[in-house]
């Protein structure tokens, strides 16, 4: 099935696509700020695909949703809007008497999904202005799977619902979790299928602290997630920089695939966001996307006119 993408500019030379990491929370803050940055800096967006976090920001964007709606909703939104846990003595009791069976997380999607269909212009991805893609893992089948059509909310959904904190989502007869679990960022679902000349990753994702022992983790808030984190992010994806120069904001290199097109890579230090907290959200906005300016800016004109010719340019980029 194909899209209805209605902006004139993915018609236009160059062609820039955009992968949204998973981040949490704090992701969500970031990756909206980051496209404020992209707006900013004049720079449209051809095709986006996202990872849990980012699939929810994506997901809304592509959806026709103007950013400052997006932001207003942001600034207001309430825990109880996207998140309901179940009661801790419903839980034991449950755990006691049925020996957990049927425990799949902490909370439902329900309200989660119903939040995501309140602040969608478009409900499904053929109605999105541009190409949006959703990363999940199917757990039947244990596949990856790259939402591409069908209705937005549950799949948007489906792509964030971290393990153990979320029940997954059932679509279609099936159950789907947070793509997270598989991979961070889908850059294999538009860098070259929609003959891209650049792609921006803005990856947000926790980092696997070594320095850290886990005796340490078992001291800090929430240790079951600071767990989880530490099984999904030990290892660095294949786009960002060497570990030992993990202080590199910004990076990048040739698609791997041979496509031709250029692979820059954002990761900015940004303050942290304990789940499910949204208070110091908007400081996080506001550092993604100042810090996504700073470090743009100097290829702005490259990126509007020719991506491809910028990358000798950026091999070694000023970080300073």
């Amino acid at each position: 099935m194909s899209q209805n993408h209605n902006n004139n500019a993915v018609a236009k030379y160059p062609r820039m696509g955009v992968i949204l990491s998973s981040g949490g929370g704090r992701g969500v803050y970031a990756h909206t700020g980051f496209l404020m940055a992209l707006e900013t800096l004049k720079l449209p967006v051809t095709a986006l695909a996202g990872c849990s976090a980012g699939a929810l920001v994506g997901g809304i964007v592509a959806s026709g949703t103007p950013l400052p709606d997006w932001i207003a909703a942001l600034s207001k939104v309430q825990r109880k809007e996207f998140w309901k846990p179940t009661s801790l003595p419903g839980l034991l009791w449950r755990m006691l008497r049925d020996k957990g069976r049927g425990i799949t997380g902490i909370s439902d999607t329900k309200r989660a999904i119903a939040f995501c269909r309140k602040n969608l212009r478009a409900k499904t991805f053929e109605g999105c202005q541009f190409p949006f893609y959703a990363l999940a893992i199917n757990l039947d089948s244990g596949e990856k799977i790259i939402f591409s059509e069908g209705e937005l909310a549950p799949r948007i959904m489906a792509s964030a619902a971290i393990p153990i904190v979320y029940q997954p989502v059932k679509i279609e007869g099936e159950y789907f979790c947070d793509g997270a679990v598989v991979d961070f960022a889908p850059t294999d679902a538009i860098c070259c299928l929609h003959n891209l000349d650049v792609v921006i990753v803005h990856h947000v994702s926790q980092r696997f602290d070594k320095n850290k022992s886990i005796d340490h983790v078992l001291t800090e808030p929430w240790t079951l997630l600071k767990i989880t984190d530490r099984l999904l992010y030990r290892n660095r994806p294949w786009y960002l920089s060497d570990e030992g120069a993990s202080s590199q904001r910004i990076s990048s290199q040739r698609c791997p695939c041979g496509c031709g097109a250029i692979i820059i890579v954002i990761e900015p230090e940004l303050p942290e966001l304990t789940w499910p907290m949204t208070q110091g959200g908007t400081q996080v906005l506001q550092e993604a996307q100042q810090q996504t300016i700073d470090l743009l800016a100097p290829f702005q004109t490259a990126l509007q006119t020719d991506p491809r010719g910028m990358f000798p340019k950026m091999v070694n980029p000023d970080n300073s």
